[in-house]
């Protein structure tokens, strides 16, 4: 045996060898595989297990930060957020839908105190007309011209590029 007294064998040992003969352990999926982060050197993660259910069912890690850092996170990326909106009115909504989240945060703090204010909602629509204007602009414009590495005739080498040239 592997170091157990033969005369005695606990409950848990006598399931476990009785599964293993009926052949319960058989089609374990990972079977033959290395376990994840066997192996590796470096420091050890203690959140690896976190970090894999997170992966696992595919939710942002912004999931697990507290309420007030998610709220702070959405006003920064208010933004980035609008920019699919394809009209004034539903930018508005979502202006106000966040600001009544910040309303409700602000009367029942959770979490690390962070700066958390309401959104103008006119400003957010102003920037959200200039991000709208500079797309259009983009996808009007052609492209530049791609750029060259060889020098235009006439101008000066640096003495390096002499230097390598020769």
């Amino acid at each position: 045996m592997n170091g157990v007294d033969p005369r005695f064998e606990s409950p848990v040992d006598r399931t476990i060898r009785e599964a293993v003969e009926r052949g319960d352990f058989d089609d374990l999926p990972g079977k033959g595989k290395p376990l994840p982060g066997a192996g590796r050197i470096g420091p050890v993660d203690e959140n690896w297990w976190i970090r894999g259910y997170l992966e696992r069912e595919g939710v942002p890690g912004d999931a697990m930060l507290p309420p007030s850092l998610q709220l702070r996170r959405e006003l920064d990326r208010i933004d980035e957020t609008v920019t699919r909106f394809v009209d004034e009115r539903r930018v508005r909504e979502h202006v106000e839908e966040v600001n009544s989240r910040v309303v409700d945060h602000m009367r029942h703090p959770m979490g690390p105190r962070v700066p958390i204010r309401r959104l103008d909602a006119d400003e957010v629509v102003a920037r959200w007309y200039a991000a709208r204007e500079r797309r259009r602009a983009a996808a009007r414009s052609p492209a530049p011209p791609p750029a060259t590495a060889e020098p235009r005739p006439g101008s000066r080498r640096g003495w390096w590029a002499r230097l390598l040239r020769r």
